[in-house]
């Protein structure tokens, strides 16, 4: 639809040069339209759904004809991040910041680019140069993140406080928080906390997985009453088992890996090789 439109507009403007001594002009600019038209639906299809190299491709080609478009620059950075080739969008997202069109948006995607390259102080003083009253989601995820790294808890959990008030989709940044709280020993909270993302995204697995650990390391190894698949029951019993079993809780473990491999609807493979090495008294 959308490209029958642009050839429409462009049909029209043929039809203006045969009555106009400036049609050649008007039929370069319907041409640079499309041409530009064309350009925003692909590169959305690169950012999105394309594979993350092959995106790379694309904006590497586009940035060798038009270097100084920074919507270019922005769609490389952002998939060599996506390729997973950290080092190489840090120095995509700070040529990005050369251009004089830069925005705080692209600072905070600079941050993110430097944690994923484990560049931590590198990243918290890339977030400390922007102005305080940015506040987005995102830069209030990666501050957390930050805080989080530094055991400064205080401002990781006013950070994720934050983070979560500014997005209606809070689920990742919630189960983001009770991992933190988790690795604190702070269980009864972690727990909360997953239980909160899951009130928002029912299919979040991670949370799943998570909050079984947070009642696990309560001795509590029974699973909670949540949305699941029978596949994510067997998942969600082996992570109690073995919960169970660093616990040295070894015979509540052995019942949950039996049960585990019951409920699967294949072999699962983890669950019968973790029980036969309880069996035969093999240190996991």
């Amino acid at each position: 639809m959308l490209r029958a439109m642009q050839y429409t507009l462009l049909a029209g403007a043929l039809g203006l040069s045969a009555c106009s001594q400036s049609g050649d002009e008007i039929v370069d600019r319907a041409m640079a339209d499309v041409d530009l038209a064309a350009d925003a639906d692909l590169s959305d299809v690169m950012l999105t759904v394309a594979d993350p190299s092959e995106a790379v491709s694309y904006f590497s080609r586009g940035l060798e004809t038009n270097p100084g478009r920074i919507d270019l620059q922005r769609g490389l950075a952002i998939s060599l991040v996506r390729a997973g080739r950290a080092a190489e969008g840090v120095t995509a997202w700070q040529t990005v910041l050369a251009h004089p069109e830069a925005t705080n948006e692209d600072r905070v995607s600079l941050a993110g680019a430097l944690i994923r390259a484990d560049r931590w102080e590198d990243a918290g003083a890339t977030l400390d140069a922007i102005p305080p009253t940015y506040e987005t989601f995102e830069r209030y995820r990666l501050e957390a993140i930050i805080a989080d790294s530094r055991e400064d808890w205080a401002r990781a959990d006013s950070f994720y406080e934050t983070a979560a008030g500014l997005t209606t989709t809070p689920a990742s940044v919630l189960n983001n928080w009770g991992f933190s709280k988790l690795s604190r020993g702070d269980f009864r909270a972690a727990e909360g906390l997953f239980e909160d993302a899951l009130r928002h995204d029912p299919q979040l697995f991670t949370a799943k997985n998570n909050l079984v650990m947070a009642r696990g390391a309560q001795h509590n190894y029974e699973l909670p009453v949540i949305p699941m698949t029978q596949v994510e029951r067997a998942e969600l019993l082996y992570t109690a088992a073995l919960t169970a079993i660093k616990q040295n809780d070894i015979n509540i473990g052995k019942q949950l890996l039996a049960e585990a491999i019951d409920t699967h609807p294949q072999h699962f493979e983890e669950a019968v090789r973790a029980l036969r090495a309880l069996e035969e008294n093999v240190a996991l």
